[in-house]
């Protein structure tokens, strides 16, 4: 069997069968202009363990759909939030939803301050899935 460029094996395509697969592969909403918002917010985070665990929880959605608490929460119209707890007493949340295409689509991240959702943090979060939705006809 030929080699491909990545140093895997080509031809048949089959994955390996002890390997889990992701039931919904995480993917990053993007803006008109290329923008994307949630992996800028990870990047950003002023402790390296906080992407890290944020990622490890992202990954449990991603293996593990569908999850409920603690992990993940549904918000209603579709939206979900991924809850993370990281160091220094901190809480962050990444808003979701699953597209047509089987896909978890992170539209936005934040680290909670207060016990309520914040409405400004769901609105957009609604209107990226919206725009995102659009995208896809």
């Amino acid at each position: 069997m030929e080699r491909n460029r990545r140093g895997g094996n080509s031809g048949s395509g089959a994955a390996n069968p002890d390997k889990p697969c992701k039931r919904v592969p995480a993917i990053f909403y993007r803006t008109e202009s290329g923008r994307e918002p949630v992996r800028e917010w990870l990047k950003a985070l002023p402790y390296p363990d906080d992407r890290k665990r944020i990622g490890e929880d992202i990954k449990t959605v991603e293996y593990g759909w569908p999850i409920g608490m603690p992990v993940c929460r549904a918000l209603g119209q579709g939206l979900y939030e991924v809850r993370t707890h990281l160091t220094h007493n901190r809480i962050a949340r990444v808003l979701f939803y699953i597209d047509r295409a089987s896909r978890t689509v992170l539209l936005h991240g934040f680290i909670k301050k207060t016990q309520k959702m914040p409405d400004d943090a769901l609105a957009l979060a609604k209107k990226n899935k919206e725009k995102h939705e659009r995208g896809m006809r």
